[in-house]
């Protein structure tokens, strides 16, 4: 609940400010210094908001009555007799002996799942993690990464391995042509009205695994508080690593599918006679200009640290002066911003001067599925001769773009996406 109480405070520290300067306009009129840092506290307070309300719904939290709560504080208390693990480490520790004791010390707080066709063998299954801490692993996870959690989510059902969705198939912003034929007439009294419809494609995905191992020796394991920080740590930096690694550059295959590999992708040409490995300010507005109107609130930029310099570099040549570009400014909270948007820095995008080292995405239209039983299983034979145990994680998730392609603007003849890239400079 810390961070949700620190998002709360910046977010009205933003808001009080920008009221602020609206209250010290002479006239009611702002200079444009004052309009530019008015308006980057207003992007700054709607980010804020967006991140809280990712935060209530990644924790299960609910407002009722105006306070933030847990969702399970709503409940009635489960029963007094309910047996549960007071730490993730206790529980590792009671999967690794019920797997040494083939099922003879098998603790009754653990449940076992076949993931396969295979029964009996334990490696095809594996013993759920505590709901709690599944819980805390995936937020975690998503909270180490940056782009996994600005995805939109949908959980899957226990009954289900993937899923369908029809979706609107819209190309084009041409009359008759918005929302895949949805078409509005002007239409004279006492004439026949006349009808139109949507046009929609089927959206279809399978669950897929992201694993991980992890070989913890005997006096590890005898240290259940140790045990937990390591497995807390290691694997939500990885599994926050993996997923945005895939929504970059994904393959589909046996994986989420990447925005670079998507048919949706609008890649800017670079300037004619444009250094190699270089950034100009064109780069930065032609892409912008790419991105549907619609969809630039909650857009962000991510760039490989490379670019940095060259962001700080960047100038407009100005008769014999040069001067900063108005469009790249740092905000209140110390953000750098490129048209209003965040720009953050993230170890998956390409190097400096190849496509993908800047790009420009709404990730609200990238969809996350998954399933949010993690399972964790043990073997003592891996590693026997160095007295550790081995562990297996399993966690059911994939992910593709929403759009399958570009969309023809109604005026104008670039085509626009929520996926943008710059062309190679090289």
């Amino acid at each position: 609940m810390e961070k949700l109480l620190e998002l709360r405070r910046e977010r009205s520290e933003a808001v009080e400010e920008a009221r602020a300067i609206l209250d010290g306009a002479q006239d009611g009129k702002l200079t444009d210094e004052q309009k530019q840092k008015y308006d980057d506290l207003v992007t700054r307070a709607k980010d804020l908001k967006e991140q809280e309300e990712r935060y209530i719904a990644l924790n299960d939290l609910v407002i009722k009555d105006g306070t933030i709560v847990p969702r399970d504080d709503l409940k009635d208390d489960p029963p007094k007799d309910e047996k549960r693990f007071e730490t993730f480490g206790e529980q590792l520790r009671a999967v690794m002996v019920a797997e040494i004791s083939q099922g003879k010390e098998l603790d009754d707080r653990l449940t076992y799942r076949q993931l396969g066709m295979s029964e009996g063998v334990p490696g095809d299954g594996g013993y759920l993690v505590q709901k709690d801490f599944v819980a805390e692993l995936l937020k975690n996870a998503y909270d180490t990464g940056i782009l996994a959690n600005r995805c939109r989510r949908y959980p899957i059902g226990a009954n289900s391995n993937g899923i369908k969705l029809n979706v609107v198939d819209e190309s084009s912003r041409a009359t008759g042509s918005r929302m895949g034929g949805i078409q509005a007439f002007w239409t004279p009294e006492g004439t026949k009205k006349q009808a139109s419809q949507p046009k929609f494609r089927q959206m279809e995905m399978s669950l897929q695994k992201l694993t991980g191992l992890l070989y913890a020796t005997d006096e590890l394991l005898a240290d259940t508080t140790l045990m937990e920080a390591l497995v807390g740590d290691a694997f939500a930096d990885e599994f926050g690593f993996m997923l945005d690694d895939a929504i970059v550059r994904g393959t589909g295959a046996g994986q989420p599918a990447g925005v670079l590999s998507s048919n949706a992708l609008v890649t800017v040409p670079a300037e004619g006679g444009q250094a190699a490995n270089t950034v100009v300010y064109e780069n930065l507005s032609n892409m912008w200009a790419r991105l549907p109107a619609r969809l630039r609130r909650n857009a962000a930029w991510y760039i490989n640290q490379d670019v940095e310099p060259q962001l700080d570099r960047l100038a407009i040549a100005a008769g014999t002066a040069a001067l900063e570009p108005r469009f790249i400014t740092y905000g209140p909270d110390g953000v750098l911003r490129i048209k209003g948007a965040p720009v953050n820095a993230i170890e998956q995008a390409e190097p400096l001067g190849q496509v993908g080292d800047i790009l420009l995405l709404n990730l609200n239209q990238y969809l996350l599925i998954e399933k949010g039983a993690m399972q964790a299983a043990t073997s003592i034979h891996v590693r026997f001769i160095f007295d550790e145990q081995t562990f297996r994680f399993v966690y059911r998730v994939n992910g593709q773009p929403i759009w399958n392609r570009p969309l023809t603007p109604y005026r104008g003849g670039n085509q626009q996406s929520p996926f943008i890239a710059l062309a190679a400079r090289t």
